[in-house]
């Protein structure tokens, strides 16, 4: 049965999968999500028996109903590939009474691997299916896996350009080394004066632009988004936590139908609003824990039901979720608000005008399946040392901030729910700070300290390390806010 998507903000605006897709985000500002979440057409035990292709192909094909099995089929093969450096493509580790779902075995060393790998299939599969004849351009900010993620998957793909913007001093130094050697004439990365808010924030005013917009199709180009935003970007996220319960399954580490929990470290919230689907859709999660850093915006919201922006800005070193405004938390308020688009519209009116808004006591009830937690940056390197002190596990600062928050879960409530870790980066992409929290930080460049870590760790300097260790910097344009567009246009010509 077909699934059409509807704008979070105005329900009378209905469009295919592959039309989503290739908006990225609906005209006044909406986001795309399904008219109903579909149900499993599979059983449990019948998924555990598959591999990573296959149990993402019986997910996707629920979501994007108007894509063929061959085209969908393609698109993951494509997609899930020898650009991952792990036959599984996302093994399960097991440390400390936890299970952790390693995300970051593709190209770039983090999870946005997982749906940065596939979109630019569906997107040009979508393009030829809605006859588009425009050159579609990618339109990103960043607050450091994203952009590099979305760059190797969209590098030299035809019919398409894509521009990349990263807050300057506010990502790790092997997060911009990946972004600003990207090869690829249809790519561009640009620094910006501020911080990834203020670039998404300009990046979706431009979205907006209908005179902007006018201005790009008559040079034969047109918007489109890799941001989590993008249903394009959450359908594959669906998959792994699908994957991850089978996996558990078919090793007999949990029963048939056994609840799980689930722990994200979230700062945009897609990530664990993929999980929140899974669950909608039938897979046994018992509690879906939300991990934040210092910023804890997302904390506040499922302790109090305010959403609010006003507070000062921290750099941590989880710097992937230093961010004050997490887009996708749009879409879980329009599920709770019974997925009426004026009421959500109106609460993302207040949150752009006052930077704050406040659900009522019967939407916070349709919460109860979240737990909200935080790390500070020093419980966080605490918690990374312990596990390696006692595990020999090594995990980065993200997955640190989901751990110590799982120690504090467990502790508080005295849950013991077999548990699924998200574990969304490669230590080795946040190498300095891994390294001072297990005792071995040095004076030295990064690259010497990821063969520090590889030596002290066991672990193999990953693929993707490698390849930026003496790559040229292609790409070294920083800008003001105020002038993005400007780049953007420049790179358009």
């Amino acid at each position: 049965m077909e699934i059409l998507y509807k704008s979070t903000r105005d329900s009378s605006k209905k469009v295919t999968a592959s039309q989503a897709i290739l908006q990225g985000l609906s005209d006044e500002g909406g986001l795309f999500f399904p008219e109903r979440i579909p149900t499993f057409d599979k059983s449990l035990s019948e998924l555990s028996k598959m591999d990573y292709r296959e149990v993402a192909y019986e997910v996707m094909k629920l979501f994007l109903t108007d894509f063929t099995e061959e085209e969908l089929k393609k698109c993951i093969n494509n997609a899930y590939d020898s650009k991952f450096d792990c036959e599984e493509i996302v093994p399960l580790a097991e440390a400390d009474g936890a299970y952790y779902i390693e995300l970051f075995h593709g190209s770039t060393i983090a999870f946005k691997d997982m749906a940065l790998s596939i979109l630019p299939h569906l997107m040009t599969t979508a393009a030829k299916k809605n006859n588009v004849k425009n050159e579609i351009v990618i339109l990103t900010a960043t607050s450091g896996d994203t952009g590099k993620a979305a760059l190797a998957g969209f590098d030299s793909v035809p019919g398409t350009r894509i521009v990349v913007f990263y807050p300057k001093g506010g990502v790790s130094f092997i997060q911009e080394r990946q972004m600003v050697t990207q090869t690829g004439k249809n790519t561009c990365v640009v620094g910006i004066n501020g911080n990834f808010d203020d670039a998404q924030t300009a990046v979706k005013k431009m979205f907006a632009d209908e005179a902007l917009k006018d201005e790009l199709a008559s040079r034969g180009f047109q918007f489109s988004s890799a941001n989590s935003i993008n249903i394009g970007r959450l359908v594959p996220q669906i998959a792994y936590y699908v994957f991850s319960y089978a996996k558990l399954l078919a090793e007999g580490k949990i029963s048939d139908g056994e609840k799980i929990n689930v722990v994200v470290p979230t700062g945009n919230f897609g990530n664990i609003l993929a999980a929140y689907i899974a669950m909608n859709m039938g897979l046994p999660i018992n509690k879906l824990i939300c991990a934040s850093n210092e910023n804890k915006v997302l904390y506040d919201f499922f302790k109090t039901g305010t959403y609010d922006k006003n507070r000062d800005f921290s750099l941590t070193n989880s710097p992937s979720m230093d961010i004050l405004i997490s887009s996708n938390l749009e879409r879980l308020i329009y599920v709770i608000a019974g997925e009426d688009a004026k009421r959500n519209a109106s609460f993302m009116k207040d949150l752009s005008a006052t930077g704050k808004y406040t659900i009522d006591d019967a939407m916070k009830s349709k919460l109860d399946c979240f737990y909200g937690g935080y790390a500070t940056q020093e419980q966080t390197l605490e918690r990374i040392a312990k596990l390696y002190d006692e595990t020999g596990y090594v995990i980065d600062t993200h997955t640190g901030v989901a751990s110590y928050v799982y120690e504090q879960y467990v502790k508080e409530t005295n849950d013991m729910t077999k548990t699924v870790i998200a574990s969304t980066a490669s230590p080795f992409k946040f190498v300095g700070n891994v390294l001072k929290a297990i005792g071995q930080d040095f004076d030295g460049d990064d690259f010497a300290k990821c063969d520090k870590l590889s030596e002290v760790s066991g672990v193999s300097v990953p693929r993707a390390v490698e390849e930026i260790r003496n790559a040229k910097v292609l790409h070294d344009k920083v800008v003001d806010i105020d002038n993005m567009q400007d780049a953007v246009k420049a790179f358009l010509k």
